[in-house]
C-alpha cells in the first residue's frame, strides 16, 4: 500500500505541475517544445546518450569490482540502457535501476551486493553532480548565485564528517547501527574510494554530468534560445539536479523548475518550458536502445529450450 501511494503521490505531484504551468502558460509552450524537435536534436540526443551509458556502466563496473562482484562492460552497457529506458517509461524513477541490481545480483548469487553496488553507484554520481552543480553556480551567475557560498560551505561540512565516518572504526559496538555502519564503511572504502577505482569513478561521473548538461543545452537551442552557454549552462545544471526529486519519468519537477529558472534569468518562462520539452523527448529517443534490449532479452528468457537428443547405444544401431 505504501508502494502504490508512493508511486500515485508521484504521478499526482508531476501531473498537478504540469496543470499549473498549464494554467499559467497555456498549451503553447508545450506544442512549441514538440514542434521544434528535429531529427538533427535527436540524432545528437543518441549520440551523447552512448557516451553517458559507458560511463555510466564503467562507473558501475568499477564499484561492482571494489565489491567483490565481477560486471562485464558489455553487459553493463546493455544493462544500463535498459535502466534507464525503464526509469524514463514506468513510474517510480528507479525501476530500471532496481532491476539492474537484482539481475546482477543474481549472476552472481549475491542479489545483496548486486543491489548496494547499483546503490552506491548512483550515489557516488549523484555526488560528483552535486560538486560540479556548486563549482560551476558559484562562478556563472545565475538566479541562486547568492546562496551558493553557504551551500558550498555545507557541502564541505558534510564531506568532512563523510570521511570520519569512514574513518571511524566500529570498536566492540555489535548493535543494528554498527554493523550498518560497518558495512557502509566498509563499501565506501573498497567500491569508491580504493586506489584503482576512485579516478574512474570520479571520471566517468563527471562525463555524464557533461553529457546531459550538452543535451540541455542543444535542447535550449532547438527550442529557439539564443543566449550563449554562459548563462544557460548553471541553469542547465539546475535542471538536472531538479530531475532527481520525484517525479512520472523526470515530467513534472523538470518543466517546473526550468520555467522558474528562465523567468528568473530573463530567458522567459515559455522558452523554459519548450526546453524542458525538448530536452525529454530527445531523452526518451535516445533511451529507445534500452527498449530493444528489453525485447532481446525477453525473447531468450522465453525461448523455449531443446535439450540434445540421448546417444544411441552402438548395440541398437546394429539391431
Amino acid at each position: 500500500m505504501s508502494r502504490r501511494l508512493w508511486v500515485w503521490g508521484r504521478l499526482m505531484g508531476s501531473a498537478a505541475i504540469v496543470a499549473v504551468l498549464v494554467w499559467r502558460l497555456g498549451t503553447g509552450p508545450f506544442l512549441d517544445g514538440v514542434r521544434t524537435i528535429d531529427g538533427g536534436a535527436l540524432a545528437a540526443a543518441a549520440g551523447i546518450a552512448v557516451l553517458t551509458t559507458v560511463c555510466c556502466a564503467w562507473r558501475w563496473k568499477l564499484v561492482a569490482g571494489g565489491l567483490g562482484v565481477d560486471l562485464p562492460l558489455p553487459a553493463a552497457v546493455a544493462a544500463c540502457y535498459r535502466a534507464v529506458f525503464l526509469n524514463l517509461v514506468v513510474p517510480g524513477g528507479i525501476v530500471g535501476d532496481v532491476h539492474r541490481g537484482i539481475d546482477h545480483g543474481r549472476d552472481v548469487d549475491d542479489v545483496g551486493r548486486g543491489l548496494r553496488a547499483v546503490a552506491w553507484e548512483r550515489s557516488a554520481g549523484q555526488v560528483v553532480q552535486v560538486v560540479v552543480t556548486v563549482a560551476v553556480l558559484l562562478v556563472l551567475p545565475s538566479p541562486v548565485h547568492a546562496a551558493m557560498p553557504p551551500v558550498a560551505i555545507a557541502l564541505v561540512v558534510a564531506a568532512c564528517g563523510a570521511v570520519l565516518i569512514v574513518r571511524s572504526q566500529p570498536g566492540g559496538d555489535r548493535s543494528a547501527w554498527a554493523r550498518i555502519r560497518a558495512v557502509v564503511a566498509g563499501d565506501v572504502r573498497d567500491g569508491l574510494l580504493a586506489r584503482r577505482a576512485w579516478l574512474g569513478i570520479a571520471l566517468a561521473s563527471a562525463l555524464v554530468v557533461a553529457g546531459h548538461a550538452a543535451t540541455f543545452l542543444i535542447a535550449a537551442h532547438t527550442a529557439g534560445v539564443t543566449a550563449p552557454a554562459s548563462r544557460t549552462l548553471p541553469l542547465a545544471l539546475l535542471v538536472l539536479a531538479a530531475m532527481a526529486l520525484p517525479s512520472a519519468g523526470g515530467w513534472g519537477p523538470r518543466e517546473g523548475v526550468t520555467a522558474w529558472a528562465f523567468g528568473a534569468a530573463g530567458l522567459g518562462a515559455e522558452h523554459g518550458v519548450a526546453t524542458a520539452v525538448v530536452y525529454g523527448v530527445m531523452a526518451l529517443a535516445a533511451s529507445l536502445p534500452g527498449a530493444a534490449v528489453l525485447v532481446v532479452t525477453w525473447l531468450r528468457r522465453t525461448r523455449p529450450m531443446v535439450l540434445p537428443e540421448p546417444p544411441v547405444a552402438e548395440g541398437a544401431l546394429r539391431a
